[in-house]
């Protein structure tokens, strides 16, 4: 059942959203080259627990760390390591944080120094992605209608639409119904309700949308190597469009 949040509930979810926004925000000037992931970890994790809230990733489902940091051709669920970043690199920060049981979940892909223009240009359209994706988003809206508009911007610059990564309803727990690919048909899916609480999420590739898993059981790359960019909103839905949750 696709849940439709009370204005308590809504109030939790905007102070778990601010808090996310606020971590990416403190991140952003470390992200230079020589820092390794764990540091960037360790330092969200710190921001987060300072907010007042709990790092959502930590723990859930078994994933060892308090942020997904995925470099280049990895397209999700990177564990931070001693790895450290290079000039000319992408990295993806998901960040989830958890205010008084009320989740916030927002990921940002990141240059790091300089990067060549068909990297930056891969960050750019896929950020696009995402808004025309919330454009779309009203309530009696059908959630083919954001996942059509996120795909068909993807086609139109030549860009992979991973389909095995979704995004997902969001609320007391991180992951709620519904799914919400960032692929479909107009006029499918179920309607977005005013009150409901959704985190988009498109992942686009500069190559093929083929995927694998690496050995450690979570960080998912690219088949061909080449580089992939995800970003992500939580939003609530409202009567005339949305508000998003996770502003930076």
């Amino acid at each position: 059942m696709i849940t439709i949040k009370s204005e308590y509930e809504i109030e939790l979810m905007k102070k778990a959203g601010e808090i996310v926004g606020n971590t990416h925000n403190y991140l952003k000037p470390f992200i230079e080259p020589g820092i390794t992931t764990k540091e960037l970890n360790k330092l969200a994790h710190d921001f987060i627990i300072k907010s007042g809230a709990t790092p959502s990733f930590l723990n859930l489902y078994g994933f060892p760390a308090s942020v997904c940091i995925s470099v280049n051709e990895e397209v999700v669920h990177g564990i931070p390591s001693n790895r450290k970043l290079k000039d000319g690199d992408i990295v993806t920060i998901d960040i989830g944080a958890c205010y008084k049981g009320y989740h916030g979940d927002s990921a940002w892909t990141y240059p790091v120094g300089k990067v060549k223009p068909r990297i930056q240009k891969l960050l750019d359209d896929t950020e696009k992605s995402l808004f025309e994706g919330l454009s779309k988003v009203k309530d009696g809206v059908h959630l083919g209608d954001v996942s059509n508009a996120i795909e068909s911007y993807a086609i139109k610059n030549n860009l992979g639409v991973v389909k095995e990564l979704v995004g997902h309803g969001i609320g007391n727990q991180v992951h709620e119904k519904p799914d919400v690919p960032n692929y479909g048909l107009n006029g499918t899916g179920p309607i977005l309700k005013a009150g409901m609480t959704i985190a988009v999420e498109p992942m686009l590739t500069l190559g093929s949308p083929d995927i694998y898993m690496l050995e450690d059981d979570w960080t998912i790359v690219t088949e061909d190597n080449l580089p992939s960019a995800h970003f992500e909103h939580t939003i609530l839905v409202t009567k005339d469009g949305y508000t998003i949750l996770t502003k930076r």
